[in-house]
Parts: C-alpha cells; sequence; structure tokens
C-alpha cells in the first residue's frame, strides 16, 4: 500500500463536503485547528454550498472533490462532514492523478465510501474525525490526526476490559469503517476484501435488528471468515422495537462471530463517540493483546 507523503508547515489542507452541506461558521474550530498546526485551510466550493440536504448538486460535490484531488497544490483533504451522499458522487471521480501522486483523505462514517474505495486503489486513507464537531472531542482525537498528517510515531494503547489468557501478537492490513455503509457496498466496485485483514467496525443510530442483518450479510457472503482479527469501536445511540431484540449490538456481533477463533477487541476508541481516534486505514498495523491491555501499532 502506498502511504501519502506527510505534510510540513505552509501546506494547503482542502476542506470539502461529500455529503451534507455545511457552513463556515461551522468549520471555524477546525480552521483554528489547522492555522495552530501551521497549516492552510483551502475550502471548496461545497462549503456553502445547498440542494436541500446535500452541500450542493451531486454534479457540484464531485467537481468539488475532482479539483482537489488533481490540484497538486493540496496535500490532505479532510472532509467536513458526514450524512448521507458520498455513495451518489464516487463513480464520477477519476482517481487517475491521485494514484500517481497520492494524498491524505481523512474522515469517517459516509465518507467510508472513500476509505474502501481507494484501498482498492493501494493507497493508504485517514478514518478520522471530520472538521464538524471536532472542538466537542477528546484533545487526544485531534493530536491523533495531527500526529498521523505530520509523520510522528502513533499508537493506541488501552484497557483490556476482556481479559485473555495468554498473550497474542498479530499482525494485518487495517480495513473498514462504518458498518451500514460497508454493507451499502457489498457487490460494488468499492466493496472490501478482508482475507487475512484487520477489520474494523463502528456504527450510529441503528436499529438492533439492523445490525443483526447487516453482520449475517458479511458472515453469510464470506466477510468474517477469514480475518485476523476483529475491532468494534462505538456502536453508539442503538435503537430498538418495542419488543425487544434481546441482544447489545455488541452482543449481537460476538454472537455470530464467535465460531470464528480471531480476537475481537471491544470498546475501541473509534467512531460515533467522544473520543475517537484517527486510524490509518490500508497500513499493515500490530496488534498486541495481553491480560491488562491492547496496543494498536502503526
Amino acid at each position: 500500500m502506498a502511504t501519502p507523503p506527510f505534510l510540513k508547515k505552509g501546506d494547503n489542507v482542502a476542506i470539502v463536503s461529500t455529503a451534507r452541506k455545511i457552513s463556515k461558521e461551522e468549520l471555524k474550530p477546525a480552521l483554528q485547528l489547522l492555522e495552530s498546526w501551521g497549516l492552510k485551510a483551502v475550502l471548496g466550493n461545497t462549503i456553502g454550498a445547498e440542494e436541500n440536504q446535500f452541500a450542493g448538486s451531486d454534479h457540484l460535490r464531485a467537481a468539488d472533490f475532482q479539483a482537489m484531488l488533481d490540484d497538486p497544490k493540496i496535500k490532505a483533504i479532510w472532509c467536513a462532514r458526514g450524512g448521507y451522499g458520498t455513495v451518489r458522487i464516487i463513480d464520477k471521480l477519476d482517481f487517475s492523478a491521485f494514484k500517481k501522486n497520492p494524498k491524505w483523505i481523512i474522515g469517517y462514517s459516509d465518507v467510508t465510501v472513500l476509505h474502501s474505495h481507494i484501498h482498492n486503489l493501494g493507497v493508504e486513507t485517514l478514518h478520522a474525525q471530520m472538521c464538524l464537531e471536532i472542538e466537542n472531542k477528546t484533545a487526544e482525537t485531534a493530536e491523533s490526526i495531527r500526529k498521523v498528517l505530520f509523520g510522528e510515531h502513533y499508537n493506541i494503547e488501552i484497557e483490556n476490559t476482556d481479559s485473555h489468557d495468554s498473550l497474542q501478537i498479530l499482525k494485518g492490513v487495517l480495513i473498514g469503517g462504518n458498518l451500514s455503509v460497508l454493507y451499502s457496498l457489498c457487490g460494488s466496485t468499492s466493496e472490501m476484501e478482508t482475507d487475512g485483514k484487520i477489520l474494523f467496525i463502528e456504527d450510529l443510530d441503528e436499529m438492533l435488528y439492523h445490525i443483526d442483518r447487516m453482520m449475517m450479510n458479511l458472515k453469510r457472503s464470506g466477510y468474517l471468515k477469514n480475518l485476523k482479527a476483529l475491532i468494534i469501536g462505538g456502536m453508539t445511540e442503538m435503537k430498538d422495537n418495542k419488543v425487544y431484540f434481546g441482544k447489545t449490538a455488541e452482543e449481537i456481533i460476538l454472537d455470530l462471530v464467535k465460531k470464528y477463533h480471531y480476537p475481537v477487541v471491544l470498546n475501541f476508541p473509534a467512531g460515533h463517540i467522544k473520543d475517537n481516534r484517527a486510524l490509518i486505514l490500508g497500513r499493515k498495523v500490530e496488534l498486541k493483546i495481553s491480560e491488562n491491555k491492547i496496543t494498536f501499532g502503526f
């Protein structure tokens, strides 16, 4: 996998919206953050644009992202927000110039469309907090983005709340993102290839039976069979019917993969949660599980 060049002070970072509309006012904290890092923000034409819920038409959003992909002066593209809409423009994009001169694509949630598609092109991407609400996240959320972009040493260490009897150390390429989006990409040119890889999933505001349905599809389609490990991030604000499903999102997932013999890590600090750490998708990472802690090394 190709690693995009790391940034240096003075570099330009584009801010565009591939999905829902957003105003420049909502971007102020992100703009201030980039300035504090010594980076220059370049706002795309989608910022402030509006067509119903979207940041302008499909054509405008595709053209805006394409312009930033092709501009050699832009060293990273930070997606302003998620919602829904990236899948509507993915087939309008030409990644020819990007493959020759890759740059960091930053975002999560709906941006999973870009992560999965670009993974198949052989380029690493950055699953991380969007511009919107960066000020409401932990300091580690923003700092993790900065460390990756500037090429500094970075890993994630968390407490192991599910004790293991023996030390496990494994390596694999990290893939994944939002479960609902990954599910929607199955069968398309943007679908993920999971064999021998470490899969990360997270989701927000889903019915519990939807989680079961999506995971059943991934299982029946073979996506879960040959993983190196499964990492479960935030399963946030899950909903249930009046007649309860009877399991949490985590319990649903654990039950469906229990016959496999790879480790499953719960409560990983990434996703629609306050502590949303950056993940380098496409990177071969080391997962070290001991009795007391779990370390994720990039």
